[in-house]
């Protein structure tokens, strides 16, 4: 048998190593600065020996835990290419794909049968989350489909589209007949505005920043719902509730279909974008590669 210490505490003392700080490691491997702190000193009593000087505002590695830094990070990644080679083994045929929701919803599922035809043996599951992930391999997530800037570290990351963001609303709106109908940007003020709580996004569309674009300042913009999910959003515009500021690509099979109309197509200056994103050191395997070109290719073919 081999005499090992307490894998936890081996994994501390490394983060915390490659960190040089504490609170680092801890956010690292989800637990407490204090948890941390408490593996390390267990491991130092095993050893029987510190691994750091703690100082004032800093901490530095000692001698002997220089001298074993590297073996044990060398240690760390063999073992977690072993690992990640049995669950390649184990999930061969499984794709985890995470998406926002509305994305998920609008876009993704209904074309996956594309994808399922052209790779039968290739099972997908997606995970509709709104928050972004930070942990892949914790979250157990192989590829996501992300909104935002595009600052991803440690992934590769492909541009899908950028955001286009235009008011849209059923075509029934637009009849004539109605009592306010809709010519001019400034006509929308007598209708009622879906809006979306769109939580921590940075940068999120509102009807604000929409009129103000369109040069319409002080115009009301509380009146009517809001969601906490854009599909709901949007779904309440397909059933003639009133207009939703919606990216292009989420509702481009209801425009195709005239379920939805653009009055005009104006669209507030966007810092997101869409993104298709996988860890470095997985990026290039088979399934994720396949499912990468799959959703470019759909993507650069299929945008309105």
């Amino acid at each position: 048998m081999r005499n090992l210490p307490s894998l936890n505490a081996l994994r501390a003392f490394e983060a915390t190593a490659r960190h040089m700080s504490f609170s680092r490691a801890a956010e690292e491997l989800h637990v407490t600065s204090a948890a941390i702190s408490q593996q390390i000193r267990g491991l130092e009593d095993w050893l029987g020996t510190p691994l750091f000087r703690r100082l004032p505002r800093a901490i530095r590695l000692t001698e002997a835990a220089q001298n074993v830094l590297t073996q044990i990070s060398y240690a760390f990644d063999q073992l977690a290419d072993a690992t990640e080679k049995l669950k390649a083994d184990t999930e061969a045929n499984t794709l985890i794909v995470s998406a926002v929701p509305t994305f998920a919803a609008k876009w993704l599922v209904p074309r996956l049968a594309n994808f399922n035809d052209l790779h039968p043996d290739i099972n997908v599951r997606v995970d509709a989350r709104l928050e972004t992930i930070n942990d892949f391999d914790r979250e157990n997530i192989h590829v996501a489909i992300c909104l935002g800037d595009g600052n991803y570290p440690g992934m590769r990351v492909d541009k899908l589209v950028d955001e286009e963001v235009a008011p849209a609303c059923s075509p029934a709106l637009l009849k004539k007949s109605h009592p306010f109908p809709i010519k001019s940007p400034k006509d929308l003020t007598h209708h009622r505005l879906l809006r979306v709580d769109w939580g921590d996004l940075k940068h999120p569309p509102t009807w604000e920043k929409w009129f103000n674009h369109m040069k319409l300042y002080h115009i009301p913009t509380q009146r009517g719902p809001t969601f906490t999910i854009e599909y709901l959003a949007i779904s309440a515009a397909l059933a003639g509730q009133g207009l939703v500021l919606a990216s292009t690509l989420i509702i481009q099979d209801d425009l195709s279909a005239n379920r939805l109309v653009q009055p005009f197509r104006k669209f507030i200056p966007s810092n997101s974008a869409f993104w298709i994103v996988s860890p470095l050191r997985t990026a290039d395997r088979s399934k994720i590669v396949l499912f990468r070109e799959w959703v470019l290719n759909e993507i650069a073919t299929n945008v309105i």
